[in-house]
């Protein structure tokens, strides 16, 4: 099937212009009908594959990002944010292994209390967000991660997190899990991380 030019062109100039990443059902309903959106986002993706920038997905959107390999070239240009204290960083890496994760969770596996504050940062970012209640005893408010979060991350689903290799060749593992991590076995890190809705109240979802 051929793709039309014109639709390309029309495409390429929405996600350039978009201040953030462009689902497809927002795509199609700018152009014109009949456009196939799936093919033009494709012809797109491989024109700039070997550009300066490169079209990817993140969290089932679509953006232009710079390369991998040249982001060192613009670490000057880019914006100073606040660096996240360890608590936080502790307290969303486990978040984003376990969701949905409970408040008491995340104190029990990081061995201390939780600090309102390290919640509201996580919060303010928006990288976390409540998702219902457990079928347990004082039916505790679970937490996971958001959609701003993985495209934060550059990463388009959760189950895209890095795995054991991966997080051992960053250097934030030993041979064995440890840390943050020590409650994650090899096999936790690796496997698929899906959200676990049996677990959760679908009426006092928020």
């Amino acid at each position: 099937m051929s793709i039309d030019p014109e639709h390309v062109r029309m495409a390429e100039a929405l996600l350039f212009a978009a201040s953030e990443p462009l689902d497809e059902k927002t795509l199609a309903a700018r152009l014109p009908e009949g456009a196939e959106i799936g093919a033009i986002l494709q012809t797109i993706q491989e024109h700039y594959q070997h550009r300066g920038v490169n079209l990817t997905r993140l969290a089932g959107k679509w953006t232009f990002l710079t390369a991998p390999d040249l982001s060192w070239m613009l670490e000057e240009e880019r914006q100073t944010t606040r660096r996240l204290s360890r608590a936080a960083l502790e307290t969303l890496a486990i978040i984003a292994y376990h969701q949905p994760a409970t408040r008491a969770e995340i104190e029990e596996i990081r061995g201390v209390g939780l600090s309102r504050g390290t919640m509201d940062v996580l919060f303010e970012a928006g990288w976390i967000r409540p998702r219902g209640r457990r079928r347990t005893p004082g039916r505790p408010v679970t937490y996971g991660i958001t959609e701003e979060f993985l495209i934060h991350f550059g990463l388009d689903d959760i189950k895209d997190l890095p795995g054991f290799d991966e997080l051992k060749a960053a250097g934030l593992l030993d041979s064995e899990p440890s840390g943050i991590f020590s409650h994650l076995s090899k096999e936790n890190l690796d496997g698929e991380r899906e959200d676990d809705q049996d677990e959760l109240d679908p009426e006092e979802e928020f």
